[in-house]
């Protein structure tokens, strides 16, 4: 008997599947991104990467009988790592790209700045539907750089594609529509000053997708779309190695500090923990660990100050805190997990972001004037 396995439909088959399941579910709603989607190769931007396996990492290669099938599935496809063994490129699943596309609400003539050029994937759609002069992509990794520049051009696309630092943006080649950032940075001042009043601001802010209205004095404002999602950290040299939580595991587990009993608002498991605490902690490193059959603790590090957590939840609704450092991480987050279970747990969708001209941040809950909380 053969074991060779079925031959898998042709590129152009496995992106028209990819087209039909993106726009069943509602990701894909306009005829001119569907009609970027289906002609823009994405085997184009992605040789080899890796994928996540029930317990490694994998490496799937041009050529692999998997290769082609993984590239038209709906998974992130990580192509970069740094000396550490953190992910620092990739190209996006297509499903969460092609919702932040159509919430871009682009439109012919519009002038776009990607935020992450990658592996010039999107750079590739971006032009495709509004032509290679309205795009401009900028990434801090010169090599990303010049290895999208040759797979774009190789196309026929010639977008402009620049070296720096993304939270500038790109003021020399500005001003803009729309920026759209495929990376955890959150929404930097610079990014207002660089778009044109009543354009839009699409970014990875914490867990949440944020889509702001750009106004005539330099404020923003807008909801968080209904998905949650988490880019990779945006770096600020080529060779930076970024710090990991995982790192402090073993730190944490043996860690001596105070400690006391705590009641937990929430499951601290929920999904959209993350959503919140990114928000009011964007610069403390979580991780969760085990201690003993089924028992799981949650730490939590801010590196800077040399403040840590541990909350190790019990099935009673309590769990044990044990911290130490002049911040106390659990006690800063609490009131804002405490407010979301007070207000029936709403979706990301019913939060709002304003942005005042001088920066700052400020989360509200259904309407600007409502229940709101003022964001570091």
């Amino acid at each position: 008997m053969s074991t060779t396995a079925p031959p898998h439909p042709p590129a152009e088959e496995l992106r028209r599947q990819m087209v039909d399941r993106l726009t069943t579910a509602g990701a894909l709603r306009t005829p001119s991104w569907i009609e970027a989607f289906t002609a823009v190769p994405r085997e184009a931007f992605v040789p080899e990467f890796d994928v996540r396996g029930p317990d490694s990492m994998r490496r799937v290669r041009c050529g692999d009988d998997d290769w082609l099938p993984a590239v038209y599935s709906d998974r992130a496809l990580l192509t970069q790592w740094d000396e550490g063994g953190t992910a620092t490129s990739s190209s996006t699943e297509p499903g969460l790209m092609a919702r932040m596309l159509e919430a871009l609400d682009v439109a012919d003539g519009h002038r776009v700045l990607e935020i992450g050029v990658g592996t010039g994937y999107n750079a590739a759609l971006l032009s495709h539907r509004l032509g290679s002069g309205q795009v401009v992509s900028v990434d801090i990794d010169p090599a990303l750089v010049d290895t999208a520049r040759a797979r774009l051009n190789g196309l026929g696309h010639t977008p402009t594609l620049v070296t720096g630092d993304g939270t500038a943006g790109c003021p020399e080649h500005g001003p803009y529509d729309r920026i759209l950032a495929t990376c955890g940075i959150g929404v930097p001042d610079a990014w207002r000053h660089q778009v044109e009043p009543g354009g839009v601001i699409v970014s990875n802010v914490g867990c949440g997708l944020a889509r702001l209205t750009v106004h005539a004095d330099r404020s923003a404002t807008g909801r968080f779309m209904p998905t949650l999602a988490a880019f990779m950290r945006a770096r600020h040299s080529p060779g930076q190695v970024m710090t990991r939580a995982c790192q402090y595991a073993g730190t944490l587990a043996t860690a001596i500090g105070r400690t006391r009993s705590i009641t937990l608002p929430v499951d601290l498991a929920d999904p959209m923990v993350p959503f919140f605490t990114f928000l009011v902690q964007p610069d403390v490193l979580q991780v969760c660990f085990t201690q003993g059959a089924g028992e799981y603790t949650y730490g939590l590090v801010d590196p800077v100050t040399d403040s840590w957590a541990c909350i190790s939840p019990r099935p009673d609704g309590t769990a044990h805190l044990e911290h130490k450092g002049p911040r106390n991480l659990w006690d800063e987050r609490e009131p804002m997990l405490t407010h979301w279970s007070e207000n029936g747990r709403p979706g990301p969708e019913r939060y709002g972001l304003t942005i005042s001209p001088d920066g700052e941040r400020t989360l509200w809950l259904d309407k600007p004037t409502g229940a709101s909380l003022r964001l570091p």
